[in-house]
């Protein structure tokens, strides 16, 4: 059982449940999600975690529960007012420019922030003066980027793509970043270049990250709740959750004596 949290809460769920049909694809789930933590959500395919994860994220309204955000009840807000309060999942934000540079890319997605224009406006603003802004270069810096700054987003490799799309929700100063899946069908090498992006906003933004593959993310989770059937089966660090016998029979489809799932529940 995981100790108390003296961090403020950011993101609470209270009997949160979710049906499709007959199917209940998340199942009375109570969550909270501390300010600054870096957690995750984690099952196999159908364990339920990218319908949670679109739960919080307001794309589904469940059909139970309550979600609230600092404090606030934001079940029945839309995505777009919830990016609005601060969470940010980062396709909401950070549709790149194809045929853009990587640099102007930024430069819009700052824009778009600080001064809340319409598009026409975005592309008739002169985007040369911003381009050496401190947290323009700052961005580079940080994802890893200065090197692709002049290169158009369709040249990008998909791992310098993933990197652009994050650094792009960062430069909008979220308050909760919302990744859903973020590593899938990077190389090991790309893997580590994204989480070391992520590592130098550790303490400074809350992080939510949905993923399949514990080995991945174990070494960069504070905490982790694990999913099974719509349900969280396991909540901890990561080694406290690989060794709960429920994770052990269900995530990684390891034999469990009774005795051992028995204790577990009780």
């Amino acid at each position: 059982m995981r100790g108390a949290n003296v961090r403020p809460e950011i993101i609470r769920t209270e009997g949160v449940t979710k049906r499709f049909g007959g199917v209940v694809a998340v199942n009375n789930i109570d969550y909270v999600l501390y300010e600054n933590e870096i957690a995750g959500i984690l099952g196999s395919n159908g364990a339920g975690k990218s319908v949670f994860f679109n739960l919080l994220t307001g794309y589904y309204r469940p059909d139970e529960g309550s979600i609230r955000y600092q404090g606030a009840d934001v079940t029945r807000l839309n995505p777009q007012e919830r990016v609005a309060r601060g969470m940010t999942r980062t396709f909401q934000l950070t549709s790149a420019f194809d045929n853009l540079t990587v640099v102007d890319n930024l430069v819009l997605s700052l824009f778009r922030a600080q001064a809340k224009p319409s598009l026409l406006r975005l592309f008739l603003t002169s985007r040369k003066g911003c381009r050496e802004e401190a947290k323009i270069a700052e961005t580079l810096d940080t994802f890893d980027l200065d090197d692709v700054r002049d290169r158009e987003v369709k040249t990008l490799s998909l791992g310098e793509k993933r990197r652009l799309e994050i650094a792009m929700a960062v430069l909008v100063e979220p308050k909760v970043l919302l990744l859903d899946e973020p590593l899938a069908g990077l190389a090991e090498s790309e893997i580590q270049r994204v989480l070391d992006a992520l590592r130098r906003r550790v303490g400074r933004l809350t992080i939510l990250i949905v993923e399949h593959k514990l080995t991945h993310v174990q070494d960069f989770l504070e905490r982790i709740i694990v999913m099974h059937e719509g349900r969280v089966i396991a909540e901890g660090g990561c080694e406290e959750c690989l060794r709960h016998p429920e994770v052990r029979r269900s995530y990684w489809q390891i034999e469990v004596p009774a005795d051992e799932r028995e204790a577990a529940v009780s």
